[in-house]
């Protein structure tokens, strides 16, 4: 699982058969949960950029604890994410991220 990304080429931000869009864009090489992502995604008017902050603090989490991963094979069950997966998704930009390798089993 990432927990950090790269985004540093505009060139590579093309959509088939979408319109240009007029990105927020500046280079970044460090990007962490919490911050201000580059989003693009059908915000009820057709294909639009946003910068959202990354993460995501369920309804029902008293502490506002939130997640920044969610594993794809039950992405559709968890409660944390079944909603979102179903009705806001977004695509998000990237050129790389980073692995940690100290976890080497």
């Amino acid at each position: 699982m990432c927990g950090r990304y790269t985004l540093h080429s505009r060139d590579r931000i093309r959509l088939k058969g979408a319109p240009t869009l007029d990105l927020p864009f500046e280079p970044r090489y460090n990007i962490a949960p919490s911050q201000k992502v580059l989003t693009i995604g059908d915000f009820g008017t057709g294909l639009e950029p946003r910068l959202l902050t990354w993460g995501l603090i369920p309804s029902w989490s008293a502490g506002g604890k939130g997640f920044i991963n969610a594993r794809a094979e039950t992405l559709e069950e968890k409660p944390s994410f079944s909603d979102s997966f179903r009705l806001r998704r977004c695509l998000i930009p990237a050129d790389g991220f980073f692995v940690d390798t100290s976890r080497r089993s």
